[in-house]
C-alpha cells in the first residue's frame, strides 16, 4: 500500500530537496512541498458505506434464507455493519466513491491551510511561503502562498503547479514533476524577493506525514 513515507523513494527525496535548496539560494522566499496519506479520514463514508451494504445484505439474507424474520435480519445486520465499515476504510478506491467531490476538494483546503499555520509559512518576514501539498487518499494537489507572493505572482500559476504535479502523479512521474514545479514556483519567487544577505533557511525542505 503506498503511503506518505513510501511515496517518494528516499533517492526521489532528496532530489525534491535539493530542488528545493537551489531555488532557495536565489530568492528570501521560501517553498515547502509536504506529502500526506490523507487531509481527513472521512467517517461518515465509513458509516453510510457500511450501513448501506450491511442493510441490503441483512435484507437479502433474511428473505432469501430466513422467512423475513426480524429476528434473522438483526444479528446479520449488526455482524455486518462493523465488517463493512472496516472493508470501506481499507479499501481506498471504494472508499472515495463514497465521497463527494465538493467534500474531497474542501477538505483538502483546510488541510492545507491547517499545514501552512502549523508549519510556520506564514512567520516568513517578507509572507513568501509556498506549500504544496500532495494528498494521497484523495488524488488532490493543492497550492498555498502567503500573501506577499500572492500579491506578484501571475495569474493562473498556481493552478499550472497543481495540474503538472496531479499529471505526474497519475502517469508515475510525481518526483519530476514536483521538482520542476519547485523551480517554476522558485523562478517566481526570484524575480519578486531576490536572496539577501542574511537570508537563512526558515522551513523544512520537504515534509513527510
Amino acid at each position: 500500500m503506498v503511503t506518505a513515507k513510501n511515496f517518494f523513494s528516499q533517492e526521489q527525496q532528496q532530489q525534491i530537496e535539493a530542488a528545493v535548496r537551489e531555488i532557495e539560494q536565489a530568492t528570501s522566499g521560501e517553498i515547502v512541498p509536504m506529502v500526506i496519506d490523507a487531509s481527513y479520514d472521512y467517517p461518515r463514508a465509513e458509516m453510510l458505506g457500511g450501513g448501506s451494504l450491511a442493510l441490503a445484505t441483512a435484507i437479502f439474507l433474511s428473505w432469501a434464507f430466513g422467512g423475513e424474520s426480524i429476528w434473522v435480519f438483526l444479528p446479520l445486520f449488526l455482524i455486518g455493519y462493523p465488517l463493512f465499515r472496516l472493508l470501506i476504510r481499507n479499501c481506498p478506491s471504494l472508499k472515495r466513491r463514497l465521497i463527494h467531490p465538493a467534500e474531497i476538494d474542501a477538505e483538502v483546503e483546510e488541510k492545507a491551510l491547517v499545514s501552512f499555520i502549523e508549519q510556520g509559512l506564514h512567520k516568513t518576514r517578507d509572507h513568501t511561503g509556498i506549500l504544496i501539498l500532495i494528498s494521497l487518499f484523495e488524488h488532490r494537489v493543492q497550492v498555498l502562498a502567503d500573501r506577499g507572493i500572492n500579491a506578484k505572482a501571475p495569474a493562473g500559476i498556481w493552478d499550472a503547479v497543481v495540474r503538472d504535479v496531479t499529471s505526474g502523479i497519475k502517469d508515475g512521474t510525481a518526483c519530476a514533476a514536483l521538482c520542476r514545479e519547485i523551480r517554476a514556483c522558485g523562478a517566481v519567487l526570484a524575480e519578486h524577493f531576490p536572496a539577501r544577505h542574511d537570508d537563512t533557511d526558515e522551513l523544512p525542505n520537504l515534509i513527510v506525514e
